[in-house]
């Protein structure tokens, strides 16, 4: 199976970029994992919320394949702990022919792409930036492969 993760806009901070290419390195020694990040929207001043969710939404949708199963970080999503997640990541790695996980911009996402998902999924509670999120998930990935594999990374 592959994965992909989609993200709106790219990550700035320095820190973050090297944290998220080092799990994002780690986790392909267990599976195929990507990053793909479509570019922020410019002029958005002009734009309602509403508008620039939609945009954002077309430009997301072109990135998906019929067969993907699309799976949305989203606030409103089921929350699962760590050892949960690896459980329903390996369910999906043996159902999934492409597992698609979007982070979307800073209004989240339209009707449409959430008319497109399977799920959506909850890191937390708690509200965390964009940038932040994309740290915390694709660490969280890792940490499901290492708890697949019966490595030490991961404690009780």
């Amino acid at each position: 199976m592959k994965t992909l993760l989609i993200q709106v806009g790219k990550t700035v901070n320095k820190h973050f970029v090297a944290g998220i290419n080092d799990y994002v390195e780690r986790v392909n020694h267990y599976m195929p994992f990507e990053l793909m990040t479509i570019p922020e929207l410019k002029n958005t001043k002009n734009l309602s919320e509403d508008q620039q969710k939609q945009a954002e939404g077309e430009l997301i949708l072109r990135q998906l394949q019929p067969s993907d199963t699309v799976v949305l970080l989203d606030e409103h999503g089921k929350e699962y702990r760590s050892v949960e997640f690896a459980r329903w990541l390996e369910q999906k790695r043996n159902t999934a022919r492409r597992l698609v996980f979007v982070i979307g911009g800073p209004y989240g996402f339209s009707p449409a792409v959430y008319a497109r998902a399977n799920e959506q999924l909850s890191l937390s509670k708690m509200t965390f930036s964009h940038q932040m999120i994309r740290l915390t998930f694709t660490e969280q990935v890792y940490r499901a492969c290492t708890i697949i594999k019966g490595e030490p990374y991961h404690h009780e």
